[in-house]
């Protein structure tokens, strides 16, 4: 038999595979009146359910098939404030456009609208997903997408109260273009690698926006954090790109717009930080890249803990803060250069652009506040005014190190 015959039975033999699979592959169509439990478990691997509008009092649902379920105009699953909706066990599984409500709570289950276990190549797109103890709840998965999905629960306070997007132990997530409020937390990762999430809205969430825990190796990009009781935490964790998210209105009296703790190796560049309570707050923290942020109107633009070491900001502009830089320590083991202060006035002989005398970012008043937080109570105040200058003849107080020695006249256009 001839190379080329082989070659045509084998072509033969594809074709066929192919079309024997297309023909195979079937779509069901059900109602409120019948079980869908019942319908996937009788389905085959591959095919399509189409959902129905309407209402379906059925919770505890397994998905055990290589499926897509394929909701019209909204059908709603109802978990009855008692139970789960969705349990995803099989790999290769589509879910999209259902509405699911109303799990139950309970200490010793979390209790999840969809949950996936064990599972790869699974997505959840354009869900409607509302008054669950955990919208959507990925347990040791990969390779899955969270896509499109409106989350939304009314959660009152962190104990009676679970995350929009809760992954345990996964990698290869895709977390994108979701809303997420009224939960403990927006999007919560922990012990979660090489992860994208990216233009979602985090809003109105009790503790965090998003929250990583021993998670490395992840992006997050073109999100939008606002008025949660913080924006982003990020802790026990290295090699995480943070790039052009907004921050805004994160405010309170513990408030962050990006808590950084124990972190390393990572890039924070691009974003916007307005109206927060703090911009960044840094604790433990080494080796982070700061550039090209814009700090507006916020309290504090940053926190630096004096345990922070090897972190270099530069290309970042500074206005409108109540203070630019605070730290608690006498020593500084950072980077600051060519960043824009409006607080700066210094002068600019060689026409650079950069100031000729160097800034020192940290008020006399900052410094005596992280010691004192009391003493905030006489921000503005004639005291205060008289302390900063006479810091400036005769420096005491202020870390000579944390300074800028090239700061910028002019902003610099991000």
């Amino acid at each position: 038999m001839g190379r080329v015959e082989v070659a045509r039975r084998w072509i033969v033999c594809i074709v066929f595979s192919l079309l024997t699979a297309v023909t195979y592959a079937k779509s069901v169509r059900i109602t409120p009146a019948n079980n869908i439990q019942h319908t996937l478990d009788r389905v085959a691997d591959g095919d399509t359910v189409y959902v129905s509008k309407g209402s379906y009092n059925q919770n505890n649902i397994i998905v055990r098939k290589a499926i897509a379920i394929i909701g019209e105009e909204y059908p709603v699953f109802d978990g009855g404030k008692k139970n789960e909706v969705f349990i995803v066990i099989a790999n290769n599984v589509l879910i999209k456009g259902l509405q699911v409500q109303n799990t139950g709570r309970s200490s010793m289950t979390d209790m999840a609208g969809v949950k996936l276990q064990n599972v790869s190549h699974v997505t959840v797109s354009n869900c409607r997903i509302y008054n669950t103890t955990y919208g959507v709840y990925l347990q040791n998965s990969n390779q899955c997408k969270v896509v499109a999905n409106t989350i939304k629960a009314n959660s009152k306070d962190e104990l009676q109260s679970g995350n929009g997007v809760h992954a345990w132990k996964c990698n290869n997530l895709l977390i994108s273009h979701n809303v997420l409020t009224g939960h403990r937390d927006g999007i919560y990762f922990e012990f979660v690698t090489q992860s994208l999430i990216t233009n979602n809205k985090s809003i109105g969430n009790i503790r965090y926006g998003l929250h990583f825990m021993f998670s490395h190796n992840d992006i997050y990009s073109y999100n939008t954090f606002e008025n949660n009781g913080a924006g982003v935490a990020v802790m026990y964790t290295k090699g995480v790109t943070m790039y052009k998210n907004t921050f805004y209105r994160n405010w309170g009296d513990a408030s962050y717009a990006i808590l950084l703790k124990d972190i390393s190796d990572s890039k924070i560049e691009y974003n916007k930080f307005t109206k927060n309570t703090v911009g960044i707050f840094m604790e433990g923290s080494s080796r982070i890249h700061v550039a090209y942020n814009t700090f507006a109107d916020n309290g504090w633009a940053m926190r630096i803990q004096a345990s922070c070491d090897g972190n270099t900001f530069e290309k970042n502009n500074f206005f409108g803060n109540s203070f630019d830089v605070a730290t608690n320590g006498t020593m500084m083991l950072n980077t600051f250069r060519s960043n824009y202060w409006d607080k700066y006035d210094g002068y600019d002989l060689n026409k650079d652009g950069n100031g000729d005398i160097p800034y020192y970012p940290v008020s006399v008043y900052s410094v005596i506040t992280e010691r004192i937080p009391t003493a905030m109570i006489l921000y503005r105040s004639f005291l205060t005014n008289i302390m900063d200058e006479v810091e400036k003849m005769m420096p005491s107080i202020i870390p000579d190190q944390l300074r800028d020695d090239e700061p910028r006249l002019k902003r610099w256009k991000l």
